[in-house]
């Protein structure tokens, strides 16, 4: 009792940590990559190559967690020049790219209101105190989204971005200057469906909120999703839990066409739509972020196709590296498996192939029998096959977004629903002990 009095007493009790409660992992330099819905952007960004110029970005991003101090992390990781950043602003959005009056905040890095990233750099900003986050908890905050804004005044060449962002952000024209302190929306004319240079937030919160990374690639990136619905399987994860009354927040580090191992070579010179391995994307992607406890992994089918042309042991070997790597950095973290989805009838060329789906279905058999190499398999096969043909269930392929008929291979807004319910909460809110894998069946 003495012993327990004793440690009550050391903790204070308000303890904070730094948390991130949301991530956009870049991927390469614009325009390489997979945007979803994507308007043109000739007139906010007329030159591949010179990039932006004199002009001012305003990113929506939604946080999963609210505090009164937060901060950002702005990139340059695939930049071929220094990048300048100023004007930059943190505010509440109210309606496209216009903000609820009052609420936007200077942001400074190390005191300053401007700072330059060379290139393959990233850089935290100061904490932006919110004063008008007054309750963190309340319900009418749940659901809102942080509007970012910054300023670059030379060029910057090809962006560094992530493309499939599928939500709708806002830029102003070249030329217009720094307008990120306005409130209003008339200086954004242009909207985008990616974000640009802004990879990760971070939120001041209680000492024991526990933070779970989504690392994968497309169908954790959302494809076929709703624009600006915010239904991603991570999205639901994180609803489900908040509903649970569990203090996590969720994030999603899918990139569209990432691959576990491949591509071998990747750099600004020799980019690839899928961005860098998911092995070599770890630090900054995983890693780097604050306040850790869980990853789920969730991806292999595009080292498979006949774009990456994996074995399914190569693509193992390349989890069991990434996974040692992260226990290494991360004592206590419990990292979760889950399994590949269906390709069985897909249009999607690199995937087509049945020779794609055996290997997919032998990953799956050594993803579920991985003998202590993830603290718990998800089963998302099992959430969204139709066993009467081995592919998806038919209501879960038309498009959500662009409509169609899908594609066989990314699920819609119900088979993300359907993947996100699939995950037991227990594989998150348990004890950190290791335990041998246990498939999460979905419930019912």
């Amino acid at each position: 009792m003495l012993l327990v009095i004793l440690a009550m007493a050391s903790t204070p009790a308000h303890a904070q940590k730094w948390v991130t409660n949301w991530a956009g992992p870049v991927q390469g330099p614009y325009p390489i990559g997979n945007p979803t819905a994507q308007p043109d952007l000739r007139f906010a960004l007329p030159s591949q190559e010179a990039g932006a110029k004199d002009q001012t970005f305003r990113m929506i991003v939604k946080p999963e967690l609210w505090g009164q101090r937060m901060r950002l992390r702005f990139s340059n990781a695939f930049g071929q020049k220094p990048v300048s950043f100023d004007g930059a602003f943190l505010g509440l959005q109210a309606s496209g790219a216009a903000l609820t009056p009052g609420s936007n905040r200077p942001v400074t890095f190390a005191g300053k209101k401007s700072v330059t990233i060379p290139p393959g750099g990233q850089i935290w900003s100061d904490p932006v105190s919110l004063s008008w986050v007054s309750n963190p908890q309340a319900p009418e905050l749940m659901g809102r989204k942080i509007a970012v804004s910054f300023h670059v005044a030379s060029e910057t060449g090809p962006p560094t971005w992530h493309a499939k962002a599928l939500q709708t952000s806002y830029m102003t024209a070249p030329g217009a200057g720094a307008v990120g302190e306005l409130e209003d929306e008339s200086a954004f004319p242009s909207s985008t469906t990616s974000w640009f240079f802004l990879d990760a937030m971070d939120v001041q919160a209680p000492a024991n909120t526990r933070l779970v990374v989504c690392f994968g690639d497309s169908i954790t990136d959302g494809t076929n999703s709703t624009l600006n619905g915010d239904d991603r399987w991570p999205d639901v994860l994180a609803r489900r839990l908040r509903a649970a009354g569990s203090q996590f927040s969720v994030v999603n580090a899918g990139i569209g066409g990432n691959q576990v191992v491949g591509p071998v070579e990747y750099g600004p010179d020799k980019p690839f739509p899928g961005g860098p391995s998911a092995v070599s994307r770890l630090d900054r992607d995983v890693l780097g972020l604050s306040g850790v406890t869980h990853v789920i992994w969730f991806e292999g089918i595009n080292d498979l196709s006949t774009n990456g042309r994996a074995t399914p042991d190569q693509v193992m070997a390349g989890f069991k590296d990434g996974v040692a790597r992260i226990r290494a950095k991360l004592p206590g973290v419990r990292v979760i498996g889950a399994t590949l989805t269906s390709v069985v009838g897909t249009t999607s060329a690199a995937q087509a192939s049945p020779d794609v789906e055996q290997k997919r279905r032998a990953l799956n058999a050594m993803i579920r029998d991985s003998k202590g190499l993830f603290d718990g398999i998800i089963d998302f096969e099992r959430a969204t096959l139709d066993p009467a043909t081995g592919a998806f269930r038919p209501e879960f392929i038309p498009g959500s977004t662009i409509g169609g008929p899908g594609d066989g291979l990314h699920p819609n807004r119900a088979g993300y629903l359907s993947m996100g319910n699939a995950v037991d909460l227990r594989l998150l809110t348990a004890t950190p002990a290791r335990s041998r894998p246990k498939s999460a069946a979905p419930p019912g």
